[in-house]
């Protein structure tokens, strides 16, 4: 008869997992699980670091103002904001000094958001721990983008 080893359960450790900080991807964005719906957002915003997460709540609840039925998910560690659960016309994206708001088809927009992109009609406003943010521009912003084609992702 051999030694008994003693059982361990799993069920602390998922515990602990589920509490545990998200991880900080390369540039400060933090790694949350794809999702539908507001648990995805809160739980990205919730592990946004210092400065940033207050600045999420901010984005987050603008969006409903000015698109009450507004699709929100989770995918590549981001929100987005869509017009159902394919189609995205809106990202915030987390990096070490800024956070970036990715209008997907930001070149159809006025006036078009600050930053140009790669993509032919994406455009993005960068946002810095200290600047001001015009709210007022930003949901004129979401209100256009949310009657424009968006893109499928």
């Amino acid at each position: 008869m051999g030694s008994k080893t003693p059982r361990i359960s799993a069920k602390p450790a998922k515990k602990a997992a589920a509490k545990a900080k998200p991880r900080l991807l390369s540039g400060g964005n933090p790694q949350i699980a794809k999702g539908f719906g507001e648990e995805p957002i809160k739980a990205q915003i919730a592990a946004m670091p210092g400065w940033k997460s207050d600045l999420g709540r901010r984005l987050d609840a603008l969006s409903p103002r000015a698109f009450p039925a507004v699709p929100k998910a989770v995918k590549w560690n981001s929100p987005l904001n869509g017009a159902d659960e394919k189609t995205y016309f809106l990202g915030v994206h987390v990096f070490d000094r800024y956070i970036k708001i990715a209008f997907l088809m930001g070149a159809h927009l006025k006036p078009e958001p600050t930053v140009s992109s790669k993509q032919k009609n994406g455009r993005y406003l960068h946002v810095r721990e200290d600047d001001d943010l015009d709210e007022a521009q930003l949901t004129e912003w979401v209100k256009q983008a949310s009657k424009l084609p968006g893109e499928e992702m």
